[in-house]
């Protein structure tokens, strides 16, 4: 994971493809402090229109271990790497880079771990799409967690209708 005080962060992209340094938002949610605003500024700089930059790929880590550190089982956490991990499979996307791929797979694993425990109580249709979208790609099974990750009930319901055994 790519330490908080690395200057790496600062020539990092971002999902508008101009650099975006997310260690300010990073270091509120670790806080707890002006949680709301930290998320939104990340859900807006990290990815846009299906676009990410490295800055998303390096903020995963960090946010896994906010996660786990804060014991709250939040739909934010799951949903943007589950959004991040969609759009790093799209064509036009910046490759992983191979100095975080270790530090990337290692948190996709451990919050498909702390998704299995929070799964049991989570009744929020964006925290239970969230969970089962990022346990889809952790088991390499990247249809599955998009399919989660990009459609409400009501959309997979229609869609399931015009398969056989709808």
């Amino acid at each position: 994971m790519i330490r908080l005080d690395d200057p790496k962060w600062m020539d990092l992209m971002g999902g508008y493809r101009v650099p975006y340094d997310p260690r300010g938002a990073l270091q509120s949610l670790s806080r707890g402090h002006e949680v709301e605003a930290a998320w939104a500024e990340l859900w807006n700089e990290l990815h846009h229109q299906g676009d990410v930059g490295e800055a998303s790929y390096a903020s995963v880590p960090v946010l896994v271990s906010i996660h786990a550190e804060r014991g709250i089982a939040d739909w934010n956490t799951y949903a943007l790497v589950a959004i991040i991990e969609v759009a790093r499979r799209m064509p036009g996307n910046p490759e992983l880079p191979s100095w975080l791929k270790d530090s990337y797979d290692d948190a996709l694993r451990q919050l498909a771990e702390i998704g299995l425990q929070e799964f049991r109580d989570a009744k929020e249709p964006g925290l239970v799409n969230g969970i089962i979208a990022v346990l889809a790609f952790s088991k390499d099974q990247p249809l599955l967690g998009r399919f989660a990750m990009m459609f409400t009930e009501d959309e997979r319901r229609e869609i399931l209708k015009k398969a056989p055994f709808g």
